[in-house]
Parts: structure tokens; C-alpha cells; sequence
């Protein structure tokens, strides 16, 4: 009986290093998730595929404005009446300067620079801090606060 009991012990232990593992290599590709999932979303807004683009939002996805956050319908229709000329986005985007900060193992802090340009109109560029959230689609803005 005793050698059944180190046997289940042992198989407990192992199944638990390997979940920390895993946790661990989780957690260490998301910065790197995130930064791709923002470039092809970048890469949505270029193509004029705005509604790829609010993929990267989630359904209770706020934004804040200077009233107050602001929901998801919102946040398109800021993009599609500000931003866009029909089907096209006015000027390309670019995100630069991105800095993940994990806030746990499921959030992130997304930190950097957003700049439009082209389209014959000014350049213009800002900042912006976005609170990310891992769904079961990948990560997804919860939060966005750009100036």
C-alpha cells in the first residue's frame, strides 16, 4: 500500500510541475501575443477592414472619452464617422513604442504610440494605454485610453 500512496504522491507532484510549467510559458508568450494580435489588427484598419479591426475589442469593451467611458458601439462608430471615407481608412495607422506589462495571468497593460499618416492630411500621433484581457479568441482591449 505504501508504495501505491509514493507512486500517486509522485504522479501529483509531476502533474503539478507541469501546470506551473505551463502557467509559466503561458504567461511569458503573452507579450508577444499581444503585439502581434495589435499588428494585424493594425494591419485590418490599413486594408479598410474595420470590422476585423473591432475584433480586437471585446463585447463590454469601454473606451474612454472626455465625458466618460464609452461602449462598443460607440467606439465603431468614433472609427467609421472620424476615421474612415466609406470602406477606407482616411490615413494608415501604425502602432509603435509597444510595451506589455502583465497584470496576472489573464490581463496586461498595453502601452505606445499610435500614428496616422498618408491621405494628403497632417500627420498625427499619440499615445495610448490599453487594458488587455485573454479570451478564450486571444487578447482582446477591455479597456482603451488613447489621447
Amino acid at each position: 500500500m505504501k508504495t501505491g500512496y509514493k507512486w500517486l504522491l509522485f504522479g501529483l507532484l509531476f502533474a503539478a510541475c507541469i501546470a506551473t510549467a505551463k502557467a509559466q510559458n503561458t504567461a511569458s508568450d503573452a507579450p508577444a501575443a499581444i503585439i502581434s494580435a495589435m499588428k494585424n489588427s493594425e494591419s485590418d484598419w490599413n486594408k479598410g477592414n474595420l470590422d476585423n479591426y473591432m475584433k480586437m475589442y471585446t463585447d463590454s469593451s469601454t473606451m474612454m472619452y472626455p465625458t466618460g467611458p464609452v461602449g462598443l458601439s460607440s467606439i465603431r462608430d468614433l472609427y467609421q464617422n472620424k476615421y474612415f471615407n466609406g470602406k477606407m481608412p482616411k490615413q494608415s495607422l501604425y502602432y509603435s513604442e509597444m510595451k506589455v506589462t502583465m497584470l496576472g495571468e489573464n490581463y496586461a497593460l498595453l502601452t505606445g504610440k499610435f500614428t496616422l499618416k498618408g491621405g494628403n492630411l497632417p500627420e498625427r500621433s499619440g499615445r495610448y494605454s490599453l487594458v488587455m484581457v485573454l479570451t478564450k479568441d486571444g487578447w482582446k482591449i477591455l479597456h482603451d485610453h488613447s489621447s
